[in-house]
C-alpha cells in the first residue's frame, strides 16, 4: 500500500501534477517534492512519480526520462493511469491526454508541429487556472492533507478517475437502452439518437451519449441527441456535433418548449410523446447548412 508520494522538485508540470491528484483519489497520501534517494527507490509504500529513472509498478516507481526517444510519447501520469488500468479508456475518452503526452516528451515546439497549429496557439491555451495550479504546486517542497491545494488535488484527481470508471457502466446503460430514429424530411433523410426515460438510470447518462455515436460509427449520419432532461419532466435536444442543419431557436414560439438557445444548438421540452419529439425535430431542421 502506497503511503506517500516523491516528485521533482523545481519547476512543475501537468503530467506529475495530474500523476499526483490520481493516487490521490485512491489514498490520502502527503507528497514531498525532492529528489529522491535509494531507499525511496525500493520501498513499495512510496510512489516516485517522474523521477528516478526507473519504470518499475512494482515497486511503485513511474518514470519515463530513461525511455528512448524515439517512443511513443509517455509520461508520468500515462504511468499511473496504466497501472491503474485506466489508461486505455483515458486515451479514448479524453483528448487532451494524447497531448498532455506529446508536451511533456517532445516540447511545444513538436507539438504545436503535431497538433498543426503555430507555436503562439500553445501558449494561447493556457489559462490562470494552469499556471496558479501549477506554480502553487512548485513553490511548497511538501503538500500535505488538508492543505487546500492539495484538496484541490485530490478533488482533481477523483474527478477523473471517477469519469473513467463510471463512463464505461454509462456506455453499456445506453447502448442497452437508446434507439435511432431514421428522420425524413423532404429529401433528406437524416438519423436521432433517442434515450428514454427508464428506471433508475446512471448519472450524467447523457454525457455518454456522443461518444456512443462514435462507437457505433454514425459520426456522418446521426445530427441530434434527445434524451431525459436532468431539470424537469421533458425531453433534452440537442445538435450532434454541433450541425448546423438544426437550429432549435426555430422552435422557441412552441407551447411545450420550455427553452430554446437563441444560437439553435440546444433546446427543452416537456412533451414526452416521441411523435411530438420527432415533429420538433423536423420543425428545426433546415434543408441545407447555413
Amino acid at each position: 500500500m502506497i503511503k506517500s508520494i516523491v516528485t521533482h522538485p523545481g519547476g512543475a508540470h501537468k503530467d506529475e501534477f495530474l500523476a499526483c491528484a490520481v493516487l490521490l483519489s485512491k489514498d490520502s497520501l502527503p507528497i514531498y517534492r525532492r529528489e529522491p534517494t535509494e531507499a525511496d527507490l525500493v520501498d513499495e509504500t512510496i510512489a516516485v512519480l517522474d523521477v528516478g529513472g526507473e519504470h518499475d509498478p512494482k515497486r511503485s516507481n513511474f518514470d519515463h526520462h530513461q525511455f528512448p526517444r524515439d517512443m511513443d510519447p509517455t509520461c508520468a501520469l500515462s504511468l499511473v493511469l496504466q497501472h491503474l488500468g485506466l489508461y486505455e479508456d483515458a486515451r479514448e475518452f479524453c483528448s487532451w491526454l494524447e497531448v498532455a503526452e506529446w508536451f511533456d516528451c517532445r516540447g511545444p515546439n513538436d507539438t504545436a508541429e503535431w497538433l498543426g497549429v503555430d507555436r503562439e496557439t500553445i501558449g494561447q491555451l493556457n489559462s490562470p487556472l494552469d499556471i496558479t495550479l501549477l506554480q502553487g504546486f512548485a513553490k511548497q517542497t511538501e503538500h500535505l492533507p488538508g492543505e487546500p491545494l492539495w484538496e484541490v488535488m485530490r478533488m482533481i484527481g477523483t474527478e477523473l478517475v471517477g469519469y473513467l470508471t463510471s463512463l464505461r457502466s454509462r456506455l453499456d446503460f445506453v447502448a442497452q437502452y437508446c434507439e435511432i430514429w431514421m428522420m425524413v424530411q423532404g429529401s433528406s433523410e437524416w438519423k436521432v439518437l433517442f434515450m428514454p426515460y427508464t428506471e433508475s438510470p446512471p448519472e450524467e447518462v447523457s454525457g455518454a451519449l456522443g461518444w456512443h455515436v462514435k462507437a457505433l460509427g454514425l459520426e456522418e449520419e446521426i445530427l441530434a441527441l434527445v434524451y431525459p432532461d436532468s431539470r424537469g419532466k421533458g425531453y433534452g435536444m440537442r445538435r450532434f456535433n454541433d450541425d448546423q442543419r438544426l437550429d432549435f431557436s426555430l422552435l422557441q414560439n412552441e407551447a411545450d418548449i420550455r427553452f430554446a438557445h437563441a444560437r439553435g444548438f440546444i433546446a427543452k421540452t416537456s412533451s414526452t410523446d416521441p411523435d411530438r419529439l420527432k415533429v420538433l425535430l423536423n420543425q428545426a431542421y433546415r434543408e441545407k447548412e447555413a
